[in-house]
């Protein structure tokens, strides 16, 4: 099993945004000092919370200051912007980083950048394909392109001067294109199957009991058969929130605690992401439970690992036990609220729990 990152992120309001962007960088910079294998950033325009507006400008600021971690955008919310301004952002990302990138797209999940970008009542599922679509069809195609849709007409012939560079487009460093990857989120994801029958590879949310994780591997496998290829554990991405300390009453302080960075974590995700749309199901160990039962403490009670490294070793077995085998497990960010034992429960992570870990697995 490998050792990724994934940050949404998510940092409490109030709290300096030259800051809080300095700990993110400093997050993926010490990941890829550690060995982890990748770090996907998420973005989000109209949050303080989450005050990443831009995923690939973030990763293009710690680009060169890191040297073998693999980078992705986790995910650029492609009906927020315009095919043309993704697929040529993310092609220069690809130079930048000399293929040490990965392309995670998604149609976004953040109300408010519905809203503020026009798109809250539209087909944001249609918007998504067709922009994917237009995406993969810039980089394979040549200049004019014509592309006709339902949401976007791309097109230089009007002003094509091709032997001075002008309406053509730039090509990734990646060939035919970085690897795509997905973020699922519903238990038995049909958008899974789809996803998985065009070759794009899944990361299962931290927020989603394991059981229902579980149910992403047979969907991922549908979708792959689908597509004439043979579905690899080793494909798989599944995130979850973590933390480890020297000090047993440490971590669950930290990270049990309803008042601590993982309990704002939650909180924020329960009141704006899931209950204002109605959906808190993917929280829930029993369907049938009243979604008053899903508080802060019973998802941290459930949902978060914390303790010593023999202990987080242990529980990340159990959950393994229960999704079954996969490739990666992502580590997910908290808020920095102490910088020394945020800054520890990676370092242990990769050199105490993962290498026990992978003794056990064998």
């Amino acid at each position: 099993m490998k050792l990724g990152f994934f940050t949404m992120p998510m940092h409490p309001p109030g709290r300096n945004l030259t800051q809080t962007l300095k700990e993110d960088r400093e997050a993926v910079i010490l990941a890829d000092r550690l060995g982890y294998c990748d770090a996907l950033i998420g973005e989000h325009v109209t949050d303080v919370c989450e005050s990443i507006p831009s995923c690939l400008t973030f990763i293009a600021s710690v680009a060169p200051e890191t040297r073998q971690i693999v980078l992705g955008s986790g995910t650029v919310n492609l009906p927020n912007n315009h095919p043309v301004q993704v697929a040529a952002t993310v092609a220069m990302v690809d130079h930048l980083l000399e293929g040490r990138f990965v392309l995670g797209i998604g149609p976004g999940g953040l109300r408010s950048d519905m809203e503020a970008l026009g798109n809250l009542d539209r087909d944001r599922n249609a918007m998504f394909v067709e922009a994917i679509d237009q995406i993969l069809a810039l980089w394979a195609g040549d200049a004019p392109y014509r592309l006709k849709g339902r949401f976007w007409d791309v097109s230089t012939e009007r002003t094509l001067i091709r032997e001075a560079g002008q309406g053509v487009m730039i090509k990734p460093y990646q060939q035919p294109h970085p690897p795509i990857v997905v973020t699922v989120v519903a238990p038995y994801s049909k958008g899974l199957v789809a996803a998985a029958r065009r070759g794009w590879t899944p990361i299962s949310a931290n927020f989603l009991q394991p059981k229902w994780a579980a149910t992403h591997w047979p969907m991922y496998q549908q979708g792959c058969a689908l597509g004439g290829r043979s579905a690899r554990t080793s494909d798989w991405r599944v995130c979850k929130s973590i933390f480890v300390a020297d000090d047993e009453a440490v971590a669950q302080r930290y990270a049990k605690s309803a008042g601590g960075p993982y309990g704002f974590y939650f909180w924020n995700l329960l009141t704006k992401r899931l209950f204002s749309a109605g959906n808190a199901d993917a929280f829930k160990h029993d369907p049938a439970m009243p979604d008053a039962a899903v508080t802060v403490d019973y998802i941290l009670e459930h949902l978060v690992i914390a303790g010593t490294a023999s202990s987080v070793a242990e529980q990340i077995l159990a959950f393994r036990d229960t999704v079954g085998d996969f490739g990666t497990l992502l580590y997910c960010g908290h808020d920095w609220a102490d910088p020394a034992l945020a800054r520890r429960s990676m370092d242990l992570m990769a050199q105490k729990v993962m290498p026990e870990v992978n003794r056990a697995i064998g």
